[in-house]
C-alpha cells in the first residue's frame, strides 16, 4: 500500500464493519472501494497511517459531513477517532 505515496498510506476505515481500503491517492478512491463492497458512506471515514513512526492522522477531506455534525477534514468526534485508531492498528500495526 506505501507505492502510491512512500511514507504514509492513505485509508478509508468502515467503522461498522471493522475493516479498510488503502493505498490509493485519494482517501476518496480507498471510500470507493469500501462502497463498491458493500459499506455505507455514513459509516466510511478517512485517515492516514505512518508505518514507520506508526501514527494515524484523522485528517481527509471524505470526512467534512455537516448531516453527521462533522464539519471538518479532521474526525471531531474522540469516541470515532479511537474506534478508527483501533481498527487501523489492529489491521496495519506489526
Amino acid at each position: 500500500m506505501l507505492e502510491a505515496l512512500g511514507e504514509y498510506i492513505k485509508l478509508a476505515v468502515d467503522v461498522e464493519k471493522g475493516i479498510i481500503a488503502g493505498g490509493g491517492e485519494l482517501h476518496a478512491d480507498c471510500e470507493a472501494a469500501l462502497l463498491k463492497e458493500g459499506s455505507s458512506q455514513d459509516n466510511i471515514w478517512g485517515a492516514d497511517w505512518y508505518p514507520r513512526t506508526k501514527e494515524v492522522s484523522f485528517e481527509s477531506l471524505i470526512n467534512i459531513r455537516p448531516r453527521q455534525n462533522n464539519r471538518s477534514m479532521v474526525i471531531q468526534d474522540a469516541d470515532l477517532r479511537a474506534c478508527v485508531d483501533k481498527i487501523v492498528r489492529g489491521l496495519l500495526e506489526v
